[in-house]
């Protein structure tokens, strides 16, 4: 397992994650994060983290594109998990996820349980699960999960699905409906510091960002349906 941290101003968290998984199997890329994250970065690599940089801001899709090259290129074939570094994510629940890849050979979503989520992502989340089981037919219960686990077969054909920011995992899952590939999940716990402050989510943005691809596929889908 190669396990995937996108970042972007990372803080102490970033340290604490690495600090608990083994830090010579983590890439992490950074997305355009000013200098004052420098400090942290250069901690991370010390540990023994491949630590690649974006020089500018391009999206979390891009970072995660950026790390998929990587991988398949330092370690062809192996499985891997991506997770959020801004304390979400336990090292504990990502090697589940990755565990659950090994056993599979499917692409593997930590759920987290809506309950605990602040209200706002609580129902973003809902509305959002509930569109996309109405224009996939599949029913994913965690659309937003940023940890997610991918067998290392899949890293040619992500590399190929469009988008650089947000819309880039909503994009990922319409692409497996698509293609009729299953998708396997992992409950999760529901962590969030301070209300989720730390989220580089821009509400309306890149809302817009998500919910187009999914009416494009809705509008494709039924242009081949019409006789």
């Amino acid at each position: 397992m190669v396990v995937l941290l996108p970042v972007y101003q990372p803080g102490e968290t970033l340290l604490s994650l690495v600090d608990e998984l083994d830090a010579a199997r983590v890439v992490i890329v950074d997305d355009g994060s000013d200098p004052a994250a420098a400090a942290v970065l250069d901690r991370a690599a010390e540990r023994g983290c491949t630590v690649l940089r974006h020089p500018v801001n391009r999206g979390k899709g891009a970072a995660l594109k950026t790390g998929f090259r990587h991988i398949a290129e330092a370690y062809p074939g192996e499985d891997v998990v991506c997770a959020d570094a801004d304390g979400q994510h336990r090292a504990d629940e990502v090697c589940r996820v990755a565990d659950r890849v090994r056993e599979t050979g499917r692409m593997v979503l930590g759920v987290r349980r809506f309950a605990g989520m602040p209200l706002r992502s609580r129902v973003g989340n809902t509305l959002t699960c509930l569109l996309f089981q109405a224009v996939t037919g599949r029913i994913v219960t965690d659309t937003q999960t940023g940890l997610r686990g991918y067998p290392g077969a899949m890293l040619g054909r992500l590399g190929s699905v469009p988008g650089e920011r947000f819309e880039y995992e909503m994009n990922v899952l319409l692409e497996a409906a698509r293609l009729g590939n299953p998708i396997d999940e992992v409950t999760i716990a529901t962590t969030y510091l301070d209300d989720n402050a730390s989220s580089h989510f821009a509400v309306v943005a890149d809302a817009t960002r998500i919910y187009w691809p999914m009416l494009r596929f809705a509008a494709s889908r039924a242009g081949k349906q019409r006789p």
